[in-house]
């Protein structure tokens, strides 16, 4: 029997218990529900209520807890995992995040230029405990971006995992790495493989653009 309790209490990236967080996961779910269902409900409300924008990275320990995502309409797929994990724990569902390596993420084809490389390092995603294991789902890719793109949006039903989006050009995305799962934002781990695989992104820090914006 695995002990879930790490899996409930906030962190500091996952802060289940911030006023915000709670509000939103209330919003979208009500006490009758069964844990998959509001689970269920928060993947589509985080998947559809912001869209995804790769293109805006804030990487500062202050930036990235779960409830900053809530004063946006936009994330990137660890903001959105994050958001996610937070509120799945604010109404009693044990969570945590996983990330890998992947090729054929959509929506990046102007970022590909820009890290020299087709593969999206740290890629993330939610792991949600229901019905005695554990689920994987990706709430990256709002609806709206992937009827611009021409693919099927990912469904999740709290039963299956939800991480192999179709892609724009065939096929779907390919999971070359995995880094595992965590109870919490592994920060100096996620800046760490960001800054050993595009190295030349963190000589021009910090980014700003009309385009594109990174900041460290």
């Amino acid at each position: 029997m695995q002990n879930l309790e790490v899996y409930l209490i906030p962190t500091f990236f996952i802060d289940s218990d911030n006023a915000e967080v709670v509000a939103f996961a209330q919003k979208h779910t009500t006490p009758t529900m069964s844990e998959k269902e509001r689970a269920v409900a928060l993947y589509y409300a985080v998947r559809d209520g912001f869209r995804y924008d790769p293109y805006k990275i804030d990487l500062r320990r202050e930036a990235l807890p779960a409830s900053r995502l809530l004063g946006r309409n936009a994330g990137y797929c660890v903001e959105k995992a994050n958001l996610l994990a937070a509120a799945a724990r604010a109404v009693g569902v044990p969570s945590r995040l996983g990330f890998s390596i992947v090729r054929n993420h959509i929506g990046t084809a102007k970022l590909e230029q820009m890290l020299r490389t087709d593969t999206l390092v740290f890629h993330g995603y939610t792991e949600l405990y229901l019905g005695g294991k554990w689920c994987k789902a990706t709430p990256a890719f709002n609806a709206a971006l992937c009827e611009k793109l021409g693919v099927e949006p990912l469904a999740f039903d709290g039963e299956n995992d939800s991480i192999f989006q179709s892609h724009e050009g065939g096929g779907f995305m390919e999971y070359l790495h995995d880094y595992g799962n965590f109870s919490d934002l592994p920060h100096e781990l996620f800046v760490s493989e960001l800054r050993k695989h595009y190295p030349h992104i963190f000589e021009q820090i910090p980014i700003h653009t009309k385009d594109f914006m990174f900041i460290v």
